[in-house]
């Protein structure tokens, strides 16, 4: 399920998100609301249920109102989303030390990203293809921008590596927040899962070997084994990958500022 976000009237959207007054508010009952209470219980509904399960309808229950009694403070779902995406952005630290390098608090900026999409598995759902134009979400691109000048890239070369690890992040807790959701979403764990299958697998490819001899020489170099065989495997896969990749790219960073590789 992907959300587009930014869909709703832009002059009340973007008076929301930054706080200024909205144009199209309706004066009303004083009923004990406000913005941050219904933004801070759909985080709560969408974080529980996921993004399936939020609506008007869904929040106005969870705080024993109607569903009116919210449009008088946000406009629609199209809104609520945007104001929720960019409020969960406000977790995020927005200063990072650099007494040891660039390159270690960037490490620090991927680490709390990845944390943060693992908390928030929603806001993976939300496209990037219509960026919210929020306070904090500026302000976190603001702070990731803030790091990586400091390896002396210039201008054009820094938006592209800082969307490279953006997008990077991005996918990798992907998987790990699925690999986390799945049992839920399945009914079945992962390792039920594998077990099923792995029979069948057997069965109808007893030349599994001789078709794919690279992957079985991985299987028998342990490739596949992981650290701790009691977690989703999945879930570990990713945050190796997470941490091998991460690395990678900060290498090409280095390679790039030292005139080595790209412009």
């Amino acid at each position: 399920m992907t959300v587009y976000a930014a869909q709703g009237d832009p002059r009340r959207s973007m008076a929301l998100l930054w706080g200024a007054r909205d144009p199209g508010r309706r004066p009303g009952p004083k009923q004990g609301l406000s913005v941050e209470l219904i933004v801070a219980t759909a985080v709560a509904v969408a974080d529980e249920q996921g993004m399936a399960a939020l609506s008007m309808r869904a929040v106005a229950e969870r705080l024993g109102r109607t569903a009116m009694a919210l449009y008088t403070y946000v406009p629609g779902k199209n809104e609520l989303v945007d104001l929720m995406y960019d409020r969960v952005h406000a977790e995020l630290p927005a200063e990072y030390g650099l007494g040891d390098g660039w390159r270690a608090a960037m490490a620090a900026w991927a680490d709390d990203l990845w944390d943060f999409h693992l908390r928030h598995p929603w806001t993976l759902q939300v496209s990037q293809a219509r960026p919210i134009l929020g306070p904090y979400e500026y302000r976190a691109l603001e702070t990731s921008v803030r790091i990586l000048r400091e390896s002396g890239l210039p201008a054009p070369a820094l938006r592209r590596h800082i969307s490279a690890l953006h997008h990077f992040v991005r996918g990798a807790a992907r998987t790990a927040a699925e690999a986390r959701l799945a049992t839920a979403a399945t009914g079945l764990a992962e390792d039920e899962w594998w077990y099923a299958r792995s029979a069948a697998f057997e069965e109808v490819v007893p030349d599994f070997t001789d078709r794919f001899p690279v992957l079985s020489w991985m299987e028998s170099e342990r490739a596949f084994q992981m650290a701790d065989e009691t977690a989703p495997y999945l879930e570990q896969e990713a945050r190796e990958a997470f941490t091998a990749g991460l690395a990678a790219l900060l290498d090409g960073v280095e390679a790039a500022s030292a005139g080595r590789g790209g412009p």
